[in-house]
Parts: structure tokens; sequence; C-alpha cells
């Protein structure tokens, strides 16, 4: 049977719930436990797919195609057998929707629909399902303890831990214990009264995890141990970190699965950390470093694209590479060129939506091709890797996508309904102003072709990777961008353009998928240790410049 560990915040958000839970997670894991994870976020959206990512953050994609929480990408990076779907990542929204629509059908037998036990009975369904058969299922409850959005699922865990006895869960409280610099003291009331607002509901915490500036001193975690009522030994000490990875041995080091092993009544093996250990190693012993220029448009929230800028420093780690990340708005570039640009070893451009920054972006591909910096496209990095091939190779000026410019009288990015039947009635386009049915979502197969720097990077020639986009390479154009030089090194088993790249560049390589999500500090990701490889040699001055065009 499956245990469960719920993991609730309090004091303020943002303190690190997603990263206790995947690093416990770890933990646990490397103790032999098979773990599976679930969100529960409290907002109102259905999911966050149409939530703005200075807002949210990163929309994490799982391998069946749905749109989650960030916090999702931390579990998959840390947890190996975390893998998530559709039912690791639950709502309020989502919630309500599904008790809605069996509302209307009649489900209830003319009952009257109430928060308690409709909502509540509806969650507690939602986590059972997210848990699958797994040893331990870690459930991360979003928002801050005394939200009225995050009342029921708290109550919905509050009921789970009654009926399910307390040998088979356990409630894991994450708090903020703040140093006051004027009076040089730590402050334990924050967290003593965000545990009597958990304990209010019904819910005693078993663990406090405790975020600091500094290791929590004995005096202090004696005095939050009394007035919590949780044991001594259970109170453990998170402080900042100078790196994610040291996380899992910093709890382990304090007991923190030990005290879940026992109270689920688990005999295990000891943890084997040897990977962490080893991640964290590579990360502080690099034998070169890099410069590289993410170029997009969500650069004042870094968490817009942390998957992305994990993977590079994944492919830092695999090729013991210090990767130091520049992290330019394609707006910028506009309006002030592509100076910034000149000192880089390599350059990222993320996907996004919307057309701000656009020409930026464009700008950005240009000049890695023609300046020999190795280049990485991902998703609408692709595209307009593209759209600048098309003006400035092919010839075809104007060239663009038409989710940015509907009258383009080139077309090379467009939504499929668009290119299949195109007329070259550019007002026709224009009428089409649907976003034309819905996003190419999750893992999808791809065919590379056999020789190209797509199918040397990932030693194979059948591949699957994530998806999120709508728009794709009007393979109308595909002979023109052939004939001037842009390869088509992998495509969809429905002959859609996956991969492009440039032969005779140092290393110049796009994807219309989302390599990032699939990967992780143990296992890094072909293609951003290929792509970290080229920068480094860049680096070192080893590359060759590319042909001009």
């Amino acid at each position: 049977m499956t245990s469960y560990v719920f993991i609730t915040g309090g004091v303020v958000s943002s303190l690190g719930k997603g990263i206790t839970s995947a690093c416990l997670g770890a933990i646990l894991e490397a103790r032999g436990l098979t773990i599976s994870m679930i969100k529960l976020d409290p907002y109102i959206n259905v999911d966050p797919g149409t939530m703005s990512p200075f807002q949210h953050g990163e929309v994490f994609v799982t391998q069946d195609g749905t749109e989650t929480d960030l916090d999702l990408g931390h579990y998959e990076r840390f947890v190996r057998t975390a893998k998530g779907g559709r039912h690791s990542n639950y709502t309020t929204g989502r919630i309500y929707e599904s008790v809605i629509a069996k509302e209307r059908r009649g489900d209830y037998l003319g009952a009257t629909v109430q928060v308690i036990p409709h909502i509540t009975d509806e969650i507690k369904q939602g986590v059972k399902k997210g848990a699958g058969d797994a040893d331990i299922c870690l459930v991360e409850i979003g928002g801050t303890v005394g939200d009225i959005e995050s009342l029921p699922f708290l109550e919905a865990i509050r009921q789970m831990g009654i009926e399910l006895g307390h040998d088979r869960v356990v409630y894991v409280h994450l708090t903020l214990v703040p140093y006051i610099p004027t009076s040089s003291e730590i402050k334990t009331k924050p967290t003593q009264h965000s545990v009597k607002e958990l304990r209010s509901i019904g819910i005693q915490p078993d663990i406090l995890v405790c975020r600091s500036e500094k290791p929590l001193p004995d005096d202090e975690r004696r005095k939050i141990a009394l007035f919590t009522n949780v044991q001594e030994k259970a109170v453990i000490s998170a402080w900042d970190a100078d790196d994610l990875y040291k996380i899992p041995a910093m709890m382990h080091d304090q007991g923190f699965d030990d005290i879940v092993a026992r109270q689920l009544g688990l005999d295990l093996p000891a943890a084997d950390l040897h990977e962490w250990e080893a991640i964290v190693d590579a990360k502080q012993n690099p034998s070169a470093e890099v410069n590289v220029a993410m170029v997009g448009k969500y650069m004042n929230l870094k968490d817009s694209y942390i998957s992305l800028v994990e993977a590079l420093q994944h492919g830092g780690i695999h090729t013991h590479t210090r990767v130091n990340i520049h992290y330019i708005e394609s707006r910028d570039i506009e309006e002030q060129g592509v100076d910034c640009l000149r000192d880089m070893d390599g350059i990222v451009v993320p996907g996004g939506f919307g057309d701000r920054g656009i020409e930026g972006k464009i700008d950005a591909v240009r000049f890695a091709r023609e300046n020999g910096i190795p280049y990485l496209g991902i998703c609408l990095g692709m595209q307009v890797a593209v759209i600048e091939a098309a003006r400035n190779l092919a010839g075809l000026k104007g060239a663009m996508s038409t989710e940015f410019d509907k009258k383009t009288p080139h077309p090379v990015v467009a939504l499929i309904t668009e290119w299949q039947d195109q007329t070259g009635d550019t007002e026709e386009r224009d009428e089409q102003s649907d976003m034309g049915g819905t996003m190419r979502l999750g893992a999808q197969a791809v065919a590379l072709q056999e020789g190209t720097l797509a199918a040397t990077s990932y030693g194979a020639t059948e591949i699957e990777e994530r998806h999120r986009h709508r728009y794709e390479v009007n393979n109308n154009y595909r002979d023109q961008l052939s004939a001037a030089g842009l390869v088509f090194s992998g495509l969809s088993v429905d002959d859609l353009v996956e991969m492009v790249e440039l032969p005779g560049h140092p290393f110049f390589l796009a994807s219309q998928f989302h390599p990032e999500f699939t990967s992780n500090p143990r296992d890094g990701h072909p293609l951003f240790k290929s792509f970290i490889s080229a920068a480094r040699e860049h680096s070192a001055g080893e590359l060759p410049k590319a042909k001009e065009a």
C-alpha cells in the first residue's frame, strides 16, 4: 500500500516547498523506494497553460502532454521514478470543473453539492490516482497556510490522515526563520504562529523544515520544538545553499529521511547518494568555463526558463564546464544592437509566445550564424532560425511567421491549417484569426537524418521528445530553404519539421521540441552536452569561423 507525505508551507510563499519535496523524494529513492509526486495548486485556473510566465514562471510539460506547475520539473530532475502526468497536478479550477460536471450529469443524485464532502472527496480521489502503485507519494500543497484558497486542500489531507492512519501519513511543514540584522537575532515566532495556524485546522506537523539564511542554532531548534509540539530531532534546518544539488545530502545528514521511514514503519537500506556527490564535485571543479547568452522576452523572471537554465547547467556538469548564463532581453538587441553578444561562446533562443522582441531574436540568430558562434534554438528559437535563413540565405524578403504577421508575403512558419491549402492570398490568411486547434503537446517520436549534427549529438536516429507549440515550419518552403543550405535533420512521423541545422557552421542546431524537459543532473541531455562542448571549444578558440553566406 502507498504511504503519503504531505508538504505544506507557512509564513511566506516561495520558500522552496518544491525543492524540499524533490530532495526528500531523491533521498527516499536512494534508499530503494519508488516515488510518485503530486502538486496541489490553489489557483482557480484549470491548469497553468494560459498563465503568463511573469506571474507563474515556466509551464512544465509531462510525457503525456499535461501542462503543469514548474515544481513538477523539480520532481523529475531529482527523482527518476517520479514521472508526472495528468494526475500529478491538480488546481482548484480543475477540481471544481470536475465536480460541477458531475453535478450537471446528476452523479450526486440531487444532493446539495458542498465543499465538504464533495470538493474534498474529489481532491482525495485525485491524490490517490496520482499516487499510483508507488511505495511513497509526496504531495505538495501550494500557497501558504492561512490562505483561504488552500483550505479545501488542507482539509482533504487532514481527512486522509484520519482515514489512513498515522502509520501511513506524514505531515511536513516548511516555514521561515528570519534573521534580523539590526538586532542580530534569529526569530522563531513566525514559525510558531504558522504551526498554530496549521494546528487550528486539525493538522499537527510531524516534521518542520525551517528555511533560514544560516544553519539553525541548537537553542532555536529546541525552542521551536517546544512551542510547536514537534520532536527536536524533527526540526530540520534548511539554510541557503549555494547549489541546489547539495540539498539532498544536507537533509539526509540531519536524518530527514530516517524520521519519515520510522514513522511509516519502513526498514530501509542506507541511502546511496554518490551520484549527488559526483554532481556537486563536478560543479565545484570545472576544467573550463563558457559564457552563454540566453536571448528571450521573460528575462526579468528567471523561473520562466528554469528547465532550460538547469539543462544548460547539466550540460556543464557532464562536460566539466562552468556555464555562465547571461540573460539578454531581445528588445534590448532591437534597440541597442548585437554588441552584447560579441563576447559570448554560445547563444540560446528559447521558446515563447507573442511578437514582443521577435526581431531581436532574429538578429541574435543572424549574429550567431555569421560569426561562427554555437547556436541552440528551442521551439520559437527554431522558428526564428528558419525565418532568418529564409530572409538572408534564401532571399525571401519579409519572411515571417503568421503568428506575428498575418500578411507576410512568405509565411515560412504558420498554422498547419494555413499552409496545407496555401493560396498565397494574404487577405484570406488574415481572416483566419483563431488559434487553429490545440497545441502539439507531450512526447512524440522524431526521426533524425543519419550523419547530421542532430543524429551525432543524440547518438541515434530515432528519439522521443516533448512538445508545446501551435505553429509549424511551412512545408511549402522546404525546398527553397534546403537549396539555400538549411538542413531539415529531424522530422515527425507526419512529416513536420522537428530539427534544423546548418552544415559548415561550428554548431548551429535548433529543435521544435523542448529537450530541456527531459534533462536531469545525473544523466544530462545529449543536445545540451553537445552545445556546451561546442561553446567550450569556441571559448578555447579551436573552432573555425562559419562560412559566409
